[in-house]
């Protein structure tokens, strides 16, 4: 990462990408790159699709404002999605939005939302939530898309997790311990963060989960944050204690 240039305008697509490829855009990004970006015949913009690295690409413009792209080398191989899954109860629309953004920004591999006893959000908006992811990958760099998962229910994701999966949820009741003392002494094996709803969880769903094993309960501290908050917070710790900038 340390040699991509972030000025450059990235575009996710969705097909093939190889050397001599000619991409026709839809409507949508001939209007990004052309009245968004004001971008004129000849620009260059990287392009990925999750699969086939990243791709510099020029842009041509042809009658009516439609624009199509040539794919001329690649810019960086692709690389392999990370190990870190995220698991939310989900939010009203504006602060979802943002909390699905710093989790794709924080290296977030997967997202599943997840409905809790005290969840007050119960219907979820999938390809909202997967524009959102797209937006993210484009504007940081990101070469692989994050999976975006339907909503399930707490006992039907808790029955589904992979045994090996060691599951990180904040929990108002842990005390005041070092949370990274804490993560220091999980288990081995990929992390699963998981934020509850602004109620917290239910009783019985505490009791669900450290009866799991494999689990860690964090403490982010004396304040209350709010979910978004605590989603960044518990995603930074995790990925500073054990994630892929170790």
């Amino acid at each position: 990462m340390a040699n991509h240039d972030f000025r450059a305008r990235r575009l996710y697509v969705a097909v093939d990408l190889k050397a001599g490829a000619e991409i026709v855009l839809d409507r949508e990004q001939s209007n990004y790159l052309l009245n968004v970006l004001r971008l004129g015949p000849g620009a260059t913009v990287l392009l990925f699709n999750g699969r086939d690295g990243e791709w510099r690409a020029r842009l041509d413009v042809a009658a009516r404002r439609k624009a199509s792209l040539l794919v001329e080398a690649q810019t960086r191989p692709q690389t392999a999605a990370g190990e870190l899954a995220y698991a939310f109860a989900p939010l009203k629309h504006a602060r979802l939005d943002y909390m699905i953004q710093k989790a794709v920004e924080m290296g977030a591999a997967k997202l599943t939302p997840v409905l809790t006893r005290h969840t007050q959000v119960t219907r979820v908006n999938l390809d909202r939530m997967r524009a959102n992811v797209i937006e993210a990958a484009e504007q940081c760099g990101i070469l692989s898309v994050p999976a975006v998962e339907e909503e399930v229910s707490f006992p039907r994701w808790l029955d589904a997790l992979a045994p090996e999966r060691v599951v990180v949820f904040c929990d108002e009741e842990a005390g005041n311990e070092d949370p990274l003392a804490a993560l220091a002494r999980a288990p081995a094996g990929p992390p699963t963060v998981l934020i509850g709803p602004e109620g917290g969880f239910d009783e019985g769903e505490r009791r669900a989960l450290l009866a799991r094993g494999r689990v860690v309960r964090l403490s982010l501290g004396p304040r209350i944050l709010r979910a978004d908050t605590a989603a960044v917070a518990a995603l930074a710790l995790v990925q500073a204690a054990r994630g892929d900038r170790r």
